[in-house]
């Protein structure tokens, strides 16, 4: 088994995008941008109710999600972005979105959340389709560090994101590669 890679570069996350959006699986497309937008693990995207995202009393989206991770039990607060916004609100536009409704749920039993082994088989069909290799639910998660840390985020902060207790467990979910450290060593030509 090998271990799933980050999606390394902007044009591989649109051509995933667009994959689902011409398609028009809004759903699936909606779990993607989540997904590299909240540096969770899927199991907890797919645990979420629209009251985990959307404050019905006001009418409007959260500025944040609070969470316990469900693997770790740890507390996680994490800003919603204006893509994740989007992508809720497309959502929103395909269907019931009622407080104690999952947000990603089966298409098959509405009732019922979209399952881990069901979210892989999607990304990983697309992925197959489109020639990206390594690339799982896990992927999703890796990802955003991974373009954090091209960006410029000091790894102490992604860390934190994370909610990892080591430095080191960061670093390897980055999958830097040779051709990363050949970045930096081109760019830094003192």
């Amino acid at each position: 088994m090998s271990t799933m890679q980050p999606i390394r570069t902007e044009d591989d996350i649109k051509r995933l995008k667009d994959y689902f959006l011409q398609k028009g699986e809004i759903r699936n497309w909606a779990m993607i941008v989540m997904g590299i937008n909240l540096p969770i693990r899927i199991s907890d995207i797919l645990n979420l109710y629209w009251m985990d995202v959307y404050n019905f009393a006001a009418s409007s989206f959260r500025k944040h999600l609070v969470l316990e991770e469900k693997k770790t039990g740890k507390k996680n607060i994490l800003a919603l972005n204006d893509n994740v916004v989007m992508a809720l609100r497309r959502m929103q536009d395909e269907g019931d979105y009622s407080p104690e409704k999952h947000i990603f749920r089966a298409y098959s039993n509405s009732t019922t959340a979209l399952t881990r082994v069901s979210a892989y088989l999607i990304i990983k069909k697309a992925a197959d389709e489109l020639g990206m290799e390594d690339i799982g639910c896990h992927s999703l998660r890796k990802t955003f560090g991974y373009h954090a840390w091209k960006k410029g985020v000091h790894l102490a902060v992604i860390m934190s994101i994370y909610n990892h207790s080591y430095i080191q467990v960061t670093k390897r979910y980055l999958g830097i590669e040779q051709d990363d450290k050949d970045e930096v060593m081109d760019l830094l030509q003192l």
